[in-house]
C-alpha cells in the first residue's frame, strides 16, 4: 500500500476471546449477563446519588462521575463484542476500530484520574477535616472533574490523528476483543516511531502521575492517622477509604497485571483474557464495593427502592 492510501483499509478482523464455536453462546451469555449488572449497578449508583440529598457531598459527587465513566467504560467494548459473537461475525470497521480505541482511552483514563481525585478528597477530609467544605467546594469539584476531561480529550485526539497517518494491509487480524491502542499500532504497515513515541511517553505521564497522587494522598492520610490516640477514632476516619482503597487496588492491580503477564508470556490470547478483568471485571464490581461498604449509599439505594415499589 502506499502512503497516502490508507483509506483503502475499510475493516480489521477481530480474534475474539476464542474461535471455538462451541463457546460461543457461553461467551455472549456471561458478557451479556456482566454488561447488564454493570449498566443498571452503577446507574443505581448515579440515581441514589442525584436523588438523596444526604450525598449531594464532593466524595459521592466523584464517585456518581466514577460510576458514569465505568457505564461508558464497559460499553465501549461489550456491546460490539455481543453484536460480534451474534452475528457469528468479527468484522469491526476502519473508523468502528479507531472510534473504540479513542473512548476506550478516553474512559480508562478518566477512571484513573477520578480515582486520583477521590484519593485528594479523602486527603483533605482526614488531613483537614474543618476547612474541608472550604477547600472541596462545588467550583473546585468541577473545575476537577472538568480538567481531568479536558486533558484525556486532547491525548486521545493526538494519538487518533496520529494512527489516521499509518498503513494498514487489507484482512488485518487483531489478536484481542476489542481494537487497543498498543495492539493496533503493532499491526501498522508504514512506521509507527513517532505513534509508539507519543504512547510511551503519554502512557509514563497519565499512568505515573495519578498514582503518584493516589500514594501520595495516602501517605499523607496514613501520617495524619497515626497522630490520633484514639483507635476508634482511627478506624472511623480510614473507614471512610475502604471502598475507594478497594477500587484502586481493583483497577491499578488488574491493568498492571494485564501489562505484566503480556510482557512475560508474549501471548496475545492470555493477554486478551487477562484484559476482561479490568475492562469488564473491574466495572461491575465497583458498585458492589461502594454499595455494599457504605451505609451512606446502601440507605439511599433502599429509600430509592422503596419509592420506586410504592410508586408501582
Amino acid at each position: 500500500m502506499e502512503a497516502g492510501n490508507h483509506t483503502q483499509l475499510s475493516e480489521f478482523i477481530l480474534l475474539g476471546l476464542s474461535e471455538d464455536p462451541e463457546l460461543q453462546p457461553l461467551l455472549f451469555g456471561v458478557f451479556l449477563f456482566m454488561y447488564l449488572v454493570t449498566v443498571l449497578g452503577n446507574l443505581f449508583i448515579i440515581l441514589a446519588i442525584t436523588s438523596d440529598s444526604h450525598l449531594h457531598t464532593p466524595m459521592y459527587f466523584f464517585l456518581s462521575n466514577l460510576s458514569f465513566v465505568d457505564i461508558c467504560f464497559i460499553s465501549t467494548i461489550v456491546p460490539k463484542m455481543l453484536v460480534n459473537i451474534q452475528a457469528q461475525s468479527r468484522v469491526i470497521s476502519y473508523k468502528g476500530c479507531l472510534t473504540q480505541v479513542y473512548f476506550f482511552m478516553l474512559f480508562c483514563v478518566m477512571d484513573s484520574f477520578l480515582l486520583t481525585v477521590m484519593a485528594y478528597d479523602r486527603f483533605v477530609a482526614i488531613c483537614h477535616p474543618l476547612h474541608y467544605m472550604v477547600i472541596m467546594n462545588p467550583r473546585l469539584c468541577g473545575l476537577l472533574v472538568l480538567m481531568c476531561w479536558f486533558i484525556i480529550f486532547w491525548v486521545s485526539l493526538l494519538h487518533i490523528l496520529l494512527m489516521r497517518q499509518l498503513t494498514f494491509c487489507i484482512g488485518t487480524e487483531i489478536p484481542h476483543f476489542f481494537c487497543e491502542l498498543a495492539q493496533v499500532l503493532q499491526l501498522a504497515c508504514s512506521d509507527t516511531l513517532i505513534n509508539n513515541i507519543i504512547m510511551y511517553v503519554a502512557t509514563a505521564l497519565i499512568g505515573v502521575f495519578p498514582l503518584t497522587g493516589i500514594l501520595f494522598s495516602y501517605t499523607k492520610i496514613v501520617s495524619s492517622l497515626m497522630r490520633i490516640s484514639s483507635a476508634g477514632g482511627k478506624y472511623k476516619a480510614f473507614s471512610t477509604c475502604g471502598s475507594h482503597l478497594s477500587s484502586v487496588s481493583l483497577f491499578y492491580g488488574t491493568s498492571l497485571g494485564v501489562y505484566l503477564s503480556s510482557a512475560m508470556t508474549h501471548s496475545s490470547h492470555r493477554s486478551s483474557i487477562a484484559s476482561v478483568m479490568y475492562t469488564v471485571v473491574t466495572p461491575m464490581l465497583n458498585p458492589f464495593i461502594y454499595s455494599l461498604r457504605n451505609k451512606d449509599v446502601k440507605g439511599a439505594l433502599g429509600r430509592l427502592l422503596s419509592r420506586a415499589s410504592s410508586s408501582l
